[in-house]
């Protein structure tokens, strides 16, 4: 993919040729072999004393794969830093403004999205912004680090609650006229992921990459639930979750590229037994938004394309071989889909709504 650029793995699984993109890092890298040829570990400390040279290579080749690889799949949203998933976003609509006269660029976005609270249970929401970054990268001596810098948010975001799971109380405008929910969950998650900017970090020999909120300094890295640095297969997906009775998390969309790929899961859940179904996104994104807007629980519009069980105390080892494609993977806690039927309603406590499934889990594309 890097050309004379990259280091050869010593066990290349997946072949690069195909390979979903990778985003920002290994653009930078291909950047640099554009204009150097091939990549020579003494010119690293002079591009990483130039700033003018690394604007170039960023707004030049780098730019241009924001949004790609921001509306790739959805971003799971947290209460804290260290914290599991409680929802997810997922951006419809993007755009870039390369800015050379102040070295920035402008990412402006749209989406939408579901979120879970004792106080409203799942909620929708539509959320739109514009923000402004200052791009940057690190040539270290293993990892590349390429960096989202916030610099301020031009407009937003905006964010409107629709569903509301419980109606008793209209929450949206309970709090305050300005609307209590909106604030709380736009202001402290979605805006505040916004602000902290954006970290990718790359290995070009394992060809690794990390991706985390916020802005690490080298040598630090994302914190990922499962350790995978001594794997050379592709990850798509590092975190830990949290599903309520009567939920669902969209896990994607995930790409593979050939027939001879295949998307390898790894679970381990603490809490009630929960499902694992795997759809097409034509699918998915058609359950995903009657989710999204309130729809009644139902089962998927298409076919389940596979499945399991998820146990608890268990860790959860599976694949699934597929055509070329791209595909969700749905973590269900419903009596409306798949095989596994949580407790009646009737049966659990009206406050807490039952026992949390907690869900430490990886997804990764690999050759057969």
């Amino acid at each position: 993919m890097l050309g004379a650029y990259s280091r050869e793995s010593k066990v290349n699984r997946v072949s690069r040729s195909k390979k979903p993109r990778w985003g920002l890092a290994p653009v930078v890298l291909l950047a640099l072999g554009l204009a150097t040829g091939a990549r020579c570990k003494a010119c690293d400390p002079v591009i990483n004393v130039s700033p003018s040279l690394r604007w170039w290579l960023f707004s030049n080749y780098g730019a241009g794969q924001i949004c790609p690889e921001m509306q790739k799949v959805g971003i799971g949203l947290k209460l804290q830093d260290r914290g599991p998933s409680i929802g997810r976003f997922f951006p419809t609509g993007c755009s870039v403004d390369v800015r050379n006269d102040t070295q920035t660029v402008v990412v402006s976005f749209n989406g939408h999205g579901y979120g879970f609270m004792p106080v409203t249970k799942r909620f929708g929401f539509t959320c739109n912004a514009s923000v402004e970054y200052e791009p940057d990268f690190y040539l270290g001596e293993e990892d590349v680090w390429v960096w989202g810098k916030h610099r301020r948010n031009i407009v937003g975001p905006t964010f409107q609650v629709g569903y509301i799971e419980q109606g008793v109380i209209d929450m949206a405008t309970a709090f305050t006229p300005l609307g209590g929910l909106a604030n709380m969950f736009g202001g402290q998650i979605v805006s505040g992921e916004l602000t902290r900017g954006f970290t990718v970090v790359m290995n070009d020999e394992t060809e690794s990459k990390s991706f985390a909120l916020g802005i690490l300094q080298p040598p630090s890295k994302p914190m990922t639930p499962y350790n995978v640095s001594a794997e050379e297969i592709y990850t798509f997906a590092n975190e830990t979750i949290e599903l309520n009775y009567n939920q669902r998390d969209f896990l994607g969309p995930f790409e593979i590229a050939d027939a001879d790929q295949q998307l390898l899961v790894k679970m381990f859940l603490q809490g009630p037994q929960v499902e694992i179904l795997v759809i097409n996104k034509v699918h998915g994104d058609q359950w995903r938004d009657e989710y999204i807007q309130g729809r009644p629980l139902g089962p998927p519009p298409g076919p389940v394309l596979g499945g399991s069980a998820l146990n608890p105390g268990a860790e959860l080892r599976t694949s699934f071989r597929l055509p070329a494609g791209q595909y969700y993977i749905v973590v269900d806690h419903t009596q409306s889909a798949g095989n596994v039927m949580p407790p009646p309603a009737g049966l659990l406590s009206p406050v807490t709504g039952g026992p949390v499934a907690r869900i430490s889990y990886t997804i990764q594309l690999d050759e057969l």
